[in-house]
């Protein structure tokens, strides 16, 4: 049996705490506004940015 990289399991780490930030009962949390925008969409945009930074780094550091 082959062993599961570091990266890939990162990856996953990533990818699973992704999945929870995006559940509902976070979502309905954000309410109001802020600089006119609307809290919820700015978390999502937050997250979504983050994840993808996050990845790209995961992924980069793979040769270190």
């Amino acid at each position: 049996m082959r062993r599961t990289s570091l990266t890939r399991q990162r990856l996953t780490a990533l990818s699973l705490f992704a999945a929870t930030l995006l559940t509902y009962p976070l979502l309905g949390l954000a309410q109001g506004s802020l600089a006119g925008w609307p809290v919820v969409v700015v978390y999502l945009f937050g997250v979504w940015a983050g994840v993808i930074v996050l990845a790209a780094l995961i992924a980069e550091s793979r040769g270190r």
